[in-house]
């Protein structure tokens, strides 16, 4: 059984492969804390839970950074709005929005 997270954290993978992290006690301490109160049956829920929130943050990443791609492709070829034509179509739509005070 693992002494303790600081020293090193394994957990078998799909391919029986093993991982060892160095959390610090800080880190350490916090996920005790979270096994301890409930709020996770594990250290190796906790640790998963945290690779996955960071594996949907590095695809939200890779996503915006598409985006900018095509946006900079865009304006590389001209594809693109005035600053006045965008600002005036902002303009109107939130004015829309705007409740009607003329009564």
């Amino acid at each position: 059984m693992i002494r303790n997270l600081s020293c090193h954290y394994r957990r078998a993978m799909e391919a029986g492969q093993m991982i060892s992290a160095e959390l610090g006690k800080q880190l350490e301490s916090y996920v005790q804390d979270l096994v301890d109160t409930g709020r996770y049956g594990s250290k190796s829920e906790v640790l998963r839970e945290g690779v996955r929130l960071v594996q949907e943050r590095e695809t939200r990443l890779a996503a915006l950074d598409a985006s900018i791609m095509r946006g900079v492709a865009d304006a590389d070829a001209s594809r693109t709005a005035g600053a006045e034509d965008v600002f005036g179509a902002l303009r109107k739509r939130y004015q829309a929005m705007l409740p009607d005070t003329t009564e």
